[in-house]
């Protein structure tokens, strides 16, 4: 799939607030063949190439780093969730829907920070594609110096937001593991209409998962891999995505009332 295209699919099954988030590629596309021209503006539209380059890395950080405030703040209130509904004695059925919350939360917040790693991935993908085309339509050699200036920008730079990830993936262990603890109370059909998830709610499973397989597209090790692609995701990585389908089936399954044999 043409990378246009795969990024209109990613812009599409992402949150619809984050749709005008993603690399303006189609512009940028314009003011390539703009450049590589004989039109008397190439210098001009070569400035304007680069100006909407730096604009668009702007974007990118500012995005990415709201967002990770904001995720960092969660994860905190969420694992202090855990911990205070893992100390109380409440009855079976208040522990029961408490537990519920707490599930969806961690599901909710382990999607979206999922979607902010792929959001990473995507525009860096971009960034490289649209710099390949227009060094290959001029002949210059763009790609690499601005690549390397890339690598040390906010968004790019995900470390923090990976090992948080990760330790969103562990808190969802334990607190699914209680499903095989065979308490009565876990194996309870989730029946209460006020526990139905939200179309928004529905919409961040069904685009992490979305996002999921396009990282493990874009971070796949093949022929063409090359100095400026993505590094393979890792083998920690692919249990995480693994986990992250699981943890979503099992919401929905909850959801929809049925019940799981323990």
């Amino acid at each position: 799939m043409k990378f246009g295209k795969r990024l209109k699919k990613q812009v599409e099954e992402s949150l619809p607030g984050w749709r005008d988030k993603f690399l303006a590629y189609k512009r940028l596309k314009v003011l390539v063949r703009l450049v590589s021209g004989t039109s008397p503006h190439r210098a001009a539209a070569e400035a304007a190439f680069m100006r909407l380059l730096n604009d668009e890395v702007d974007r990118f950080n500012a995005f990415f780093l709201e967002q990770e405030e904001e995720f960092i703040i969660r994860h905190k209130e969420v694992r202090e969730t855990v911990k205070a509904v893992a100390g109380e004695e409440p009855s079976e059925a208040e522990r029961a829907a408490q537990m519920r919350k707490v599930r969806r939360e961690i599901v909710d917040l382990h999607g979206e920070m999922v979607l902010l790693l792929n959001y990473s991935a995507v525009n860096y993908t971009g960034l490289a594609k649209i710099l390949k085309k227009h060094d290959k339509r001029t002949g210059r050699l763009l790609r690499l110096p601005f690549i390397e200036e890339v690598l040390k920008q906010p968004f790019y730079t995900t470390e923090l937001m990976s090992r948080i990830v990760r330790e969103c993936e562990e808190t969802m262990e334990v607190v699914f593991a209680s499903d095989n603890s065979g308490d009565r109370w876990t194996r309870k059909c989730c029946t209460d209409t006020d526990m139905a998830p939200t179309a928004t709610e529905q919409g961040i499973l069904r685009n992490t998962v979305a996002a999921l397989v396009a990282m493990r597209e874009l971070r796949s090790g093949s022929s063409t891999y090359g100095h400026f692609s993505l590094p393979p995701l890792a083998k920690q990585t692919e249990h995480g995505l693994l986990l992250s389908i699981q943890v979503a089936d099992l919401v929905q399954s909850e959801a929809h009332g049925i019940v799981r044999v323990v």
